[in-house]
């Protein structure tokens, strides 16, 4: 049984503890797609306290749906499993601590996923969407959220601290807007959520 009350929990010390979790208006707009989607394997680059996944778990359908989820920061997965453990959701969320950026490639699991979400470092979303790209089944959606870094990607933000994060995502929306293998929209809530169809 989901338990709102545990998962309003876990919402509620991310926030305490300043850890960037989905916006409310973003969660819901990927909970329609996934809704719509049905999808029987998510794969998430970038879990954090795992409260995304754990908001994913409710929309698997169809017999051994699982999510993968990727997490570079060892005390966040520490956390996440503790959160995905405290909700009952060790079958359906498998944790992995690694470096997503080389822990992809290694997957052979081409044309496996209904649906990857990407939210993790935002230099490394060119290296997350070639990946996705190859893991995803024809059909499939691509998800990337904070894809305007803060206004900072539609604005003329050159400043050096965060210049390069900031024209990759520039690239990352160039790219999904220009591939042929894909039909994307860029929703401007929460700090950006761009959805990109998959057509191999």
């Amino acid at each position: 049984m989901f338990d709102e009350n545990i998962l309003s929990k876990i919402k509620e010390e991310a926030l305490e503890s300043h850890v960037p979790i989905l916006q409310d208006e973003s969660l819901d707009l990927i909970l329609m797609v996934l809704s719509l989607k049905k999808p029987n394997k998510i794969l998430e680059i970038g879990t954090a306290v795992g409260y995304s996944a754990i908001n994913f778990s409710r929309y698997l359908e169809g017999e051994n749906a699982k999510i993968k989820t990727i997490e570079i920061k060892e005390n966040m997965a520490n956390i996440a499993r503790e959160n995905i453990a405290s909700m009952g959701l060790e079958e359906k969320i498998e944790l992995i601590h690694a470096d997503a950026t080389k822990y992809l490639e290694t997957l052979d699991e081409e044309n496996t996923y209904d649906v990857v979400f990407i939210d993790a470092a935002k230099g490394q979303y060119l290296v997350f969407l070639k990946e996705a790209i190859r893991l995803i089944k024809n059909g499939g959606v691509i998800i990337a959220d904070n894809v305007l870094f803060k206004g900072r990607v539609l604005s003329d933000y050159n400043e050096h601290k965060h210049r390069t994060a900031t024209n990759r995502l520039r690239e990352y929306l160039r790219i999904i807007e220009e591939d042929k293998r894909l039909k994307s929209t860029l929703v401007k809530i929460g700090d950006g959520v761009a959805i990109s169809i998959v057509k191999k």
